[in-house]
């Protein structure tokens, strides 16, 4: 009698084996002595041991590393010719997994659920019965131990595991033991138990996520392992001091899993390239240094000690000379250069070069890892039918109706920031007003100074508080759209709140950019808020300073309160959690002797007293880090030291986010991925912003355009071939319009007079714009400069997307070198295949 069997092969997974029985001559049933296997493809080589069978339906094969052999140890599903299955139901009876003569010091959970202790027969502990109940069904082992809480270990058997690499063939090869390639990582044991955990529905059909809103189950989490925790700690991976170190990305992602690993690894190659985008940023900022006092313009503004200026606010504020803004003037071309537009121009590019090597890092990490063409719904599905075999797919649905509800609701709250934003305006106006009107002589000068960047701090609260509330708003928006999976409310989440978070940050930097000193109307015509306040004008000099301004303390304060409240919070919550003290025993009162106490107890306390980690914890880290992409990439012609400060910013976030995981957070969940996911395509969108927000940075906040217009069309050296002369010579003046002080509004009264001015002697005040003296109609130069700032944002911007598309065509995706590794495997695989398809033929 013979038997045959095979497991049917998935994608990769286990291949078509057959194996015949062959019992000793003359006999008619299976002997269970020395019984010869033959295996086609195997031959007579004795690489093939006899199968272990197991209760699953999976077999075990075991083969012996024979050179020549075109087997390698490895594990495969066999099933019997008879009884071909691949899925069997659960057993009714919980199953010890473990060896009986394993120390108990050794034990290995993987995972921890901490209850309260509930009344007995209360509706609570019922509910926690019946939860534990199902896990007991499916195989599952538990351990309780009880303290001040009630901890239950959970071990789930080892056919669960067996029936995960049938499906997908072995994912996890190269992060197992060479010597047991049939072990499980924990990282895999972890992720397919938290999946089950989280789908294990009870009689009254709840699930654990439902449980832990009604506090039958406080906390679930798997635990951290001593020896993986040194060694990030000798690695000085997870030490301050270690700086400098290279990260420890295998081990990373044999403890933290992929999705942690490529967070790292992305982390360390954008950090790595900002180093080159900073030293530009740096050179381009020490260029401006060097002009601090030799510009033109600079100089024409510092000796301009008779041309009155209109007053910057109604009643109490004076007319003021324009040389008294001499150093404001000197700053604002430190800023505002030639050096500028090409460091614009070279960060289109980087963020491209970035992106484009960062897409081949990815592809040959994710090579390395095996990852590569791996298929994120489809260990979804196989983990479903693991947990419970009947369980029918979530079909992929559309409502249109549901998406225009979301996109008005997602409409609605853009209005709501912007309206925050139009806040901030209003403050600074009045703040302005307030400032120039100050008994303090240094406030009062400083006025729109002073305004300005208190505006940047209260922009920065704002920051802090509406991060919270987008938060659940995005979460209300992605329960309304009822996602299919996990994975799809986790990008659909992304996108909403990187939207929202780009609005916050950003809103109001576009006004200061783009409109703060062009709404605002003229003198005796003031765009004013309620009819009484002034909106606020730029500097003769220009607005870029403002911008300036704005972003420097924005980055500051993020980089520096945010990050030092980032690792403060987590560290006093862990000492003050760690810092309570367990009761007493009552053996110790009763002065009887004290039992030994459990050695996972703890083990699991200790991983109790940790902080909490929820599914948006490292999601909370890459959106940090977009959004400072952001600000280093899409304003960064109006503050070239903001590379240089996420430089150095990065350089302390990779270790700060590795000692908030390893040491005062409890262990995240693994979760497998073969890139970035979303968040790809939320840096090539802040790629082309980049483009768009710095070509009109330079062509509207900056004064390069109205500049080279002048140089080229009014300045003395048009039509004249004079080398002794300076070609902007003359552009302040001819930047400034006249007003006559009789066409101010006659219900706002007089403003007042400088102490060494007369009133009667102020006939006219400057104010910047292109306007005519007699009726304050645009002058020809207005059109001129519009016209040359519409030409250049155009030219700017379609030559650096040009420039954007031939990096990326220029640079491949994929190395050749990971190309060609593909292709050998796909080669070998399929020649492999045939080998044994011609050899199973031949015998």
């Amino acid at each position: 009698m013979s038997s045959r069997g095979g497991c049917t092969p998935s994608r990769g997974s286990c291949p078509s084996i057959i194996l015949e029985h062959k019992s000793p001559a003359g006999s008619g049933e299976p002997q269970t002595g020395n019984q010869e296997w033959v295996g086609e493809g195997f031959g007579q080589d004795r690489s093939y041991l006899p199968p272990r069978a197991s209760p699953r339906g999976c077999w075990e094969r075991k083969t012996q590393d024979v050179p020549g052999s075109p087997l390698k140890p490895s594990l495969h599903c066999l099933s019997f010719q008879h009884d071909e299955i691949l899925l069997t139901p659960w057993r009714d009876y919980p199953v010890e997994d473990t060896d009986p003569f394993t120390p108990p010091s050794e034990e290995k959970w993987d995972f921890v659920l901490v209850s309260d202790i509930h009344e007995v027969g209360s509706e609570k502990e019922t509910k926690r019965k019946k939860f534990l109940d199902e896990l007991s069904k499916k195989g599952f082992t538990i351990k309780k131990i009880e303290d001040t809480k009630l901890f239950y270990g959970v071990r789930a058997p080892e056919q669960v595991f067996r029936k995960y690499q049938c499906l997908l063939g072995n994912p996890d090869k190269k992060l197992q033991n060479e010597n047991s390639p049939q072990d499980i990582p924990m990282t895999t044991r972890i992720r397919i138990v938290h999946f089950i955990l989280r789908n294990t529905v009870t009689p009254d059909l709840e699930k654990l996520h439902g449980l832990m809103k009604k506090n039958v189950f406080e906390a679930a989490f798997p635990l951290h392992e001593k020896e993986a925790v040194r060694e990030f700690s000798r690695d000085n991976w997870a030490r301050w001091r270690g700086v400098f170190n290279q990260q420890p990305i295998e081990k990373i992602r044999g403890y933290f899993g992929e999705k942690v690993a490529l967070y790292f690894a992305w982390l360390g190659w954008y950090t790595y390239l900002l180093g080159f985008a900073a030293l530009a940023g740096v050179l381009t900022f020490v260029t401006g240094i060097t002009l601090f006092s030799s510009s033109q313009v600079s100089r024409e503004i510092c000796e301009a000690n008779t041309t009155i200026m209109c007053p910057l606010c109604d009643k109490k504020c004076p007319y003021w000379v324009l040389s008294d803004t001499c150093t404001y003037a000197k700053v604002t071309h430190m800023i505002d250069n030639e050096a500028t537009v090409l460091f614009a121009m070279f960060m289109a590019l980087w963020a491209t070069v970035f992106l484009e090597l960062w897409k081949r890092q990815r592809a040959t990490v994710v090579t390395n890892w095996n990852l590569y063409g791996w298929d994120e719904e489809e260990e979804e599905l196989a983990m479903e039918l693991i947990n419970n075999l009947q369980h029918e797919p979530r079909k992929y649905q559309h409502s249109y109706f549901r998406s225009t509800i979301i996109l008005l609701l997602v409409l609605l709250m853009i209005l709501v920031l912007i309206g925050i934003a139009h806040a901030l305006v209003i403050y600074r106006v009045i703040a302005t007003a307030l400032f120039a009107q100050s008994g303090l002589g240094l406030l009062r000068e400083q006025a729109d100074t002073m305004a300005v960047m208190t505006g940047a701090v209260l922009h920065y609260l704002t920051i802090v508080i509406m991060t919270k509330i987008n938060r659940r708003v995005a979460l209300f928006l992605c329960d309304l759209e009822k996602p299919r999976s996990f994975s799809q409310r986790e990008k659909n989440f992304t996108m909403k709140i990187f939207t929202f978070q780009f609005f916050t940050n950003f809103s109001s930097l576009i006004y200061i950019a783009f409109f703060l000193g062009r709404i605002n109307g003229r003198p005796g015509h003031y765009v004013r808020i309620a009819g009484r306040w002034r909106l606020e004008e730029c500097h003769p000099s220009g607005c870029i300073t403002d911008l300036f301004i704005q972003m420097a303390i924005i980055m500051l304060l993020k980089q520096t309160i945010s990050n030092v409240m980032e690792y403060l919070i987590p560290w006093i919550s862990h000492k003050l959690r760690k810092n309570q003290k367990s009761p007493k025993k009552r053996s110790i009162f009763l002065g009887e002797e004290e039992e030994a106490e459990d050695p996972c107890k703890r083990q699991w306390l200790k991983n109790y007293k940790l902080n909490e980690v929820n599914v948006f914890s490292l999601f909370d880290e890459f959106l940090e880090m977009m959004i400072q992409y952001s600000f280093t990439t899409i304003f960064v012609a109006a503050f070239p030291l903001a590379p240089l400060l996420a430089f150095f910013n990065n350089m302390f976030e990779i270790h700060l986010d590795a000692i908030k995981m390893v040491r005062l957070h409890r262990r995240m969940v693994p979760r497998r991925a073969n890139d970035i996911g979303v968040w790809l395509q939320v840096l090539e969108a802040i790629g082309i912003l980049a483009v768009i927000g710095n070509g009109l940075v330079i062509a509207i906040t900056s004064d390069f355009i109205p500049m080279q217009v002048y140089k080229y069309m009014y300045s003395p050296c048009v039509g004249e071939n004079r080398t002794d002369v300076d070609c902007s010579t003359g552009y302040i003046n001819h930047s400034l319009s006249i007003f006559h002080i009789r066409d101010f509004e006659p219900d706002i009264g007089m403003p007042e007079m400088l102490p060494n001015f007369d009133r009667d002697e102020i006939k006219e005040c400057r104010y910047r714009d292109y306007r005519n003296a007699d009726d304050y109609s645009y002058t020809m130069q207005f059109w001129h400069v519009l016209a040359a700032r519409l030409a250049f944002l155009i030219i700017f911007e379609h030559v650096a997307l040009c420039v954007k598309l031939i990096a990326a065509w220029y640079i491949p995706d994929v190395p050749q070198k990971v190309k060609n590794e593909l292709l050998y495997r796909k080669h070998t695989d399929l020649r492999k295949e045939l080998s044994m398809m011609e050899y199973s033929t031949e015998v």
